[in-house]
């Protein structure tokens, strides 16, 4: 079990992990943990419509309460918390966001006005904004770089299986909750049938965050020698790494505003243009993403590392420039498609695309930062990602449809519209960074070489 001084942890103190099958060990906890927070996060899609009818709210407050309430908080915690996760128990950080965003998501279910649930959105994306800056950090200490995009990619994949069974779950949830519009809880009150909703995917976190007290906190020896980095120097280190995470973080974020639109209105966009039930467009929805999407990560990860083993240490960033290419004429297919049907087969290769880049673009930014910097490297790429990505997302789509297209049939025009510009944006800044990048691997093998030297002085 790793020492912990003052709640400070000093490389020295800490155990190296046993062997890889504790490592993968480790990623499966953490995945669980990841499945759970977007389940938290993506159940407000499903919602749409009963909280628009309940709450009287426009298409454009609903981006708002799925999309920029939650993505304002989390960015602006999402580096300050990844700044403490360079500094204490990464394993006693996420243990907190994980109990806050529960408790925070079941909360949701007593809301009465769309102000208050407004702000306990806010509240989700707080305690969200402590998992991945330290888990990305404990995964990279517990892997070899040769394995690390595999690695955060199959923890990664938690966001799809979270996004999927809050769709699936929720679809059948609805469907049950509908014959019983009002429903009494103990200690709470009378709720709305969706209100029950966030009680059921809320709650059952607090009993999974015990999965924690199984892992132990590993070492950063890869680090260098200074467990805690000032913050002037991890500022400093970024500044002169500037263009490689300008292209991964804004380059990601783009194509994430893509997939964070389309996680947001896909089953409304069921519902309004073909007339599906809500059970239908969620199971569809949401087996597409947990089976395809999963696929999509898992296999973005193996051929990175496939290639980098073989000299192309950049793949990273090709591999996910390729895929924002990629999947530009299956948005129209998707969305334009003449039936149900057609729309369905589309949406595959969509979910497979859309999910390659999203572990080894933040694998990519492990591979560039000194040990002890990571995650607030990573607190970054969140801000940046979430802000633009999901803060932005939802609410493109929704304000088009309102007050470009001013027609709630027109949803599928504003999907097309936002995702495809999306990403191919997120394309082109992408291959931007391709030279940067090996110009950063190299920097940072001087500054561990010099830092090393220093301590051995």
């Amino acid at each position: 079990m790793a020492a912990e001084t003052g709640s400070v942890l000093a490389p020295a103190e800490v155990e190296r992990p046993a062997s890889l099958r504790y490592a993968w060990y480790v990623v499966g906890i953490l995945t669980v943990l990841y499945s759970f927070s977007f389940i938290a996060r993506a159940i407000f899609s499903l919602l749409v419509q009963p909280i628009r009818h309940d709450l009287h709210i426009s298409d454009t407050q609903v981006g708002i309460l799925v999309g920029f309430s939650f993505a304002v908080i989390y960015t602006l915690l999402g580096v300050p918390l990844g700044r403490l996760a360079d500094i204490y128990s990464r394993r006693v950080i996420i243990g907190a966001g994980v109990v806050v965003w529960s408790l925070f998501t079941a909360a949701s279910g007593m809301a009465q006005t769309y102000s208050e649930i407004l702000w306990l959105r806010m509240g989700v994306g707080a305690g969200e904004a402590a998992l991945s800056p330290a888990a990305y950090s404990l995964i990279a200490d517990y892997f070899p770089r040769k394995r690390l995009a595999t690695a955060i990619s199959v923890y990664s994949i938690g966001i799809y299986i979270g996004a999927g069974l809050s769709t699936i779950v929720g679809a059948y949830v609805v469907h049950f909750a509908s014959f019983h519009p009002w429903w009494t809880l103990p200690w709470v009150g009378q709720i709305r049938s969706w209100q029950l909703i966030f009680f059921v995917v809320g709650l059952p976190g607090l009993v999974f965050v015990l999965l924690l007290y199984t892992i132990r906190e590993p070492g950063r020896a890869r680090a260098g020698p200074k467990p805690v980095a000032p913050l002037r120097q991890v500022l400093s280190y970024m500044v002169r790494n500037r263009w490689t995470l300008f292209a991964l973080n804004v380059g990601f974020g783009l194509g994430s505003l893509g997939a964070y639109a389309a996680g947001a209105w896909l089953p409304e966009f069921y519902r309004r243009q073909f007339h599906w039930n809500i059970v239908a467009a969620g199971k569809v929805y949401g087996l597409s993403v947990a089976i395809f999407c999963s696929l999509g990560i898992a296999a973005g990860g193996w051929i990175c590392d496939l290639l980098r083993s073989r000299g192309r240490a950049n793949a990273g960033l090709l591999i996910s420039a390729l895929a924002g290419l990629a999947i530009i004429p299956f948005h129209f297919l998707l969305y334009l498609a003449p039936s149900a049907r057609w729309a369905t087969v589309w949406l595959i290769p969509s979910c497979f695309l859309a999910a390659v880049p999203t572990g080894i673009v933040p694998a990519a930014i492990q591979e560039v930062m000194p040990a002890n910097m990571r995650a607030a490297a990573s607190g970054l790429y969140l801000f940046i990602v979430v802000i633009i990505g999901f803060g932005l997302g939802p609410v493109a789509v929704g304000a088009f449809t309102e007050h470009i297209f001013r027609n709630d049939a027109a949803l599928r025009y504003s999907l097309v519209l936002v995702e495809s510009t999306a990403c191919l944006l997120g394309a082109a800044v992408m291959l931007t960074g391709a030279k940067p990048f090996l110009a950063s691997l190299k920097s940072l093998r001087v500054w561990n070489a010099a830092h090393l030297d220093s301590q051995i002085r």
